[in-house]
């Protein structure tokens, strides 16, 4: 044992290799050679107890051995050692100079407990013999990254996950209980997108029948399938889940939203005239016969105007040529148009507005209302003021506003109504304030006037003096009340 020791001090300190300097003038190969000496050397000093576990190679020595994993390197990278030193020189940076890996040899078998001796040989093989790109393990991810992907999550789990945005798969949740009990901890978690995912999910792999069964009693998710189906326009698993829950109304009501879908104007017409006799509620009913009559009236003045209009031989619609076709216009819209263009006509034509007010039951304010803004449009005074006249059982005639006073102004001077128009209807503002702020506003003078000489407000009339042009006859009228209530006053 001393013997051997001695052999090892000797070895040590008589060693011929030379220390690394980087003037180092010995090329790669050299160096290898000088490596595998050495390597030969430490085997007759050092004693291996396992050869029996050792592979052996075609040319005689052990598999995965530090010498055998030097001599394949070396073996392997002769040819390409003056191509390196030529790259290296230059300093480029690229890796196919490096020898590719002739092994099935890597680092993870070192995580598979083999035996200690074939892995310590196999890592040294691996280090020798892989290439630089493959230099590290593809180490295990954490377990809780792992977490992410698990399938083994609770439904009230995956809701909270879904909560928070994570990717969850609901593919394991197979069994009709699983697929109800994550439902319902949907619904429990008051988050719309997720029911709404869960109920795609359930719509996907169940039967409709079982599928409407479960929901009739959560009238929650129920909800929420019904507003997804109206929004994606799946019309006919719809109307199977309406007709199961027996909602005729809402059946009805989901077929008359086809009339949408139908841009023909017959063919529209004729699917309205089908859906009256749809279960409506009554009041639904009057409102779809409406619809299909106004349709139906539009049809009509459309095609009575439009050859008047290329014939020119109405003076109104030479003036003022028409923007766009009645056709399915709104009823307000159809009253407007028939103000502006039939307003003279009696009331037994299609196109008067009298008649559609009859016919359609429109109500007094919203009659006066479009009737006003259509006439003032065409700055028909005549016909404002004959519209806001009424007669009283005595033959008296007064001014009426359904829509008051205020709003008139308003309309009137939208459609730049002049001074004197302007001022005969502020006059009949009963609220006081509001009259002078539309007569201030709109430069109403001798409202104004008029009204601080009802209120014998002389400080008020004194300040709106200031307000008039010099020498007008605003101001001549402002100087004649004051002196008056200074006579008065004596």
């Amino acid at each position: 044992m001393s013997r051997a020791r001695a052999d090892e001090e000797e070895y040590w300190h008589s060693s011929k290799f030379r220390a690394f300097t980087f003037d180092d003038e010995d090329d790669e190969l050299s160096q290898l050679k000088e490596s595998k000496r050495a390597v030969n050397s430490l085997r007759d000093i050092v004693d291996d107890d396992d050869d029996d576990l050792e592979r052996v190679s075609w040319s005689g020595e052990p598999v995965g051995s530090i010498s055998w994993s030097i001599k394949e390197t070396a073996s392997g990278s002769t040819g390409s050692l003056e191509g390196r030193d030529s790259s290296l020189q230059k300093g480029s940076s690229s890796y196919a100079a490096f020898p590719k890996p002739v092994s099935s040899y890597s680092l993870s078998s070192l995580f598979k407990g083999e035996d200690r001796h074939i892995r310590t040989n196999e890592f040294c093989f691996t280090l020798t013999d892989t290439g630089v790109k493959n230099y590290a393990p593809e180490l295990r991810r954490p377990k809780a990254e792992y977490k992410d992907y698990s399938s083994d999550w609770s439904p009230k789990d995956t809701v909270r996950r879904m909560q928070r945005g994570k990717v969850c798969s609901l593919e394991r949740f197979r069994s009709l209980q699983d697929k109800l009990v994550l439902l319902d901890e949907a619904v429990a978690g008051h988050d719309g997108n997720v029911i709404t995912a869960v109920l795609i999910f359930l719509k996907r792999t169940l039967r409709r029948e079982i599928l409407f069964r479960e929901l009739e009693v959560r009238q929650v998710a129920l909800c929420h399938l019904i507003h997804f189906l109206r929004e994606t326009g799946e019309q006919k698993f719809l109307l199977d889940l309406l007709r199961f829950l027996d909602r005729t109304e809402e059946v009805a009501l989901s077929q008359y939203r086809e009339h949408l879908n139908i841009q023909d104007v017959e063919k529209r017409r004729e699917f309205l005239k089908g859906c009256i006799g749809l279960p409506f509620s009554p009041e639904d009913t009057s409102h779809i016969q409406d619809h299909y009559t106004l349709l139906e009236r539009q049809i009509i003045i459309e095609a009575n105007d439009r050859h008047l209009e290329m014939a020119g031989q109405s003076e109104i619609f030479r003036k003022y040529p028409r923007k766009a076709s009645i056709l399915n216009m709104p009823l307000v819209t159809t009253l407007f148009y028939s103000c502006f263009y039939h307003y003279t006509e009696a009331e037994g034509t299609f196109s008067s507005p009298t008649n559609l007010k009859k016919t359609f039951k429109i109500p007094d304010k919203q009659y006066v209302l479009t009737a006003l803004a259509a006439r003032a449009k065409l700055r028909a005074w005549v016909d404002v003021d004959a519209l806001l006249t009424t007669k009283n059982w005595l033959g008296y005639t007064k001014k009426k506003a359904p829509i008051g006073f205020h709003r008139v102004v308003e309309i009137l001077q939208r459609n730049n109504a002049p001074v004197q128009v302007l001022q005969e209807y502020v006059r009949l503002v009963e609220d006081v304030e509001t009259r002078l702020n539309l007569a201030t506003k709109y430069k109403c003078h001798d409202v104004v006037i008029e009204t601080y000489r009802d209120l014998k407000d002389r400080i008020q009339l004194t300040a709106y003096k200031c307000k008039v042009e010099r020498g007008s006859a605003e101001e001549e009228k402002i100087n004649s009340i004051l002196n008056n209530m200074v006579r008065n006053a004596y």
